[in-house]
């Protein structure tokens, strides 16, 4: 038996970006996280993951390193979820939400997901 542990609209801040203005100044980047977990055999936190850790992680790759890509930052993210968390299966989704086209738009986004089989 397994279980989807879910964070949606983690607001990490980052420098990330195709231009240079982009890179220049910090702006929010939004993520939607998925584990797919054993379902724990109890009810201590111990037996599942801890949510504080997943926005530690996030934190830390948004701060130590730099993307160009929305895929590639999604990719890094999911495999670093899946080398230290016990999950099967993970889903990231990145949202730019200041994001500058020649038209008006949302957000763009990408999708990343990884398993271990």
């Amino acid at each position: 038996m397994t279980v989807v542990v879910e964070l949606r609209g983690l607001e990490v801040p980052g420098r990330h970006g195709a231009e240079p203005e982009e890179r220049g100044r910090e702006q929010p980047f939004l993520y939607d996280v998925e584990l797919e977990l054993p379902e724990p055999r109890g009810d201590r936190l111990e037996q599942t993951v801890d949510y504080r850790e997943v926005v530690e992680l996030v934190r830390d790759l948004s701060a130590s390193r730099r993307f160009t890509l929305l895929e590639t930052m999604a990719a890094a993210v999911a495999d670093a979820l899946l080398e230290r968390f016990p999950a099967e299966r993970v889903r990231v989704r990145v949202r730019k939400p200041e994001v500058r086209l020649a038209a008006p738009v949302e957000h763009a986004a990408a999708s990343v997901e990884r398993s271990r089989s």
